[in-house]
């Protein structure tokens, strides 16, 4: 299967560290291409902040590499099919869960809106650690603060599981499913000012969309825990 993908559109990655985004995004930009899809490859902008400063960012600092990673974004979106490999919302979530800063977000959720497609890379692979990551610790609550934005902004998102050849293939039949190649929505462009939304056709209650379900009904026992529509 081929996705039907408009100019323009942005499959943006999202998830904890370690959890395979830029294989994902990168093993993404080379099957689109081999697709005779024109993709270009945005990689994250606050790893090579920090390789270049030899340092993480302070607080204050933050806000510029949002701005920089949704502005190298937008640019590539001109000339084709973009695979960003994270966006601002990473650096919104971060900036809440290392400095209690939430300030971020307004803008951060006002990017993701732009995107086509939302993919978020699951916790099942294995930690593996180097010289810019905090520890396997932080990954379930970055993951947790991740599906929290996505939710209470009304963004959907499809969850991306499995090792490998298997992540691509899993990412790829959900960028074919919500592109509307077997789903019920159609990517929209970027000139279209509505979210995105779609229906993922369920398969033996192990799809992405049926853990998305999972977790607004856990965040809803959270907030209310009367609400009858959160039991399980």
């Amino acid at each position: 299967m081929t996705p039907t993908l408009p100019p323009g559109c942005v499959i943006a990655l999202l998830g904890a560290e370690s959890t395979g985004k830029t294989e994902l995004a990168r093993a993404l930009v080379q099957r689109l291409r081999e697709r005779g899809i024109a993709a270009t490859l945005v990689a994250e902008y606050l790893r090579e902040w920090c390789e270049r400063e030899g340092r993480t960012p302070r607080p204050d600092e933050q806000r510029a590499i949002a701005e920089e990673q949704t502005r190298r974004i937008d640019a590539a979106a001109a000339s084709g099919v973009v695979v960003a490999d994270t966006t601002a919302l990473m650096t919104a979530v971060y900036s809440e869960q290392l400095f209690g800063d939430t300030s971020l977000y307004a803008d951060a959720l006002a990017a993701q809106r732009r995107y086509a497609i939302t993919l978020l890379t699951a916790l099942d692979i294995p930690w593996v650690a180097d010289a810019l990551r905090d520890g396997d610790h932080a990954r379930e609550p970055t993951d947790t603060l991740v599906r929290a934005a996505l939710s209470g902004a009304g963004l959907s998102f499809a969850v991306v599981h499995g090792s490998g050849g298997e992540r691509l293939s899993n990412a790829w039949n959900a960028i074919n499913c919500i592109a509307g190649n077997e789903g019920q929505a159609r990517v929209r462009a970027r000139g279209d000012a509505k979210p995105t939304s779609w229906s993922w056709p369920c398969e033996k209650c192990s799809d992405p969309e049926c853990e998305h379900r999972l977790f607004s009904d856990l965040l809803g026992r959270r907030d209310n825990p009367t609400n009858p529509r959160s039991e399980i």
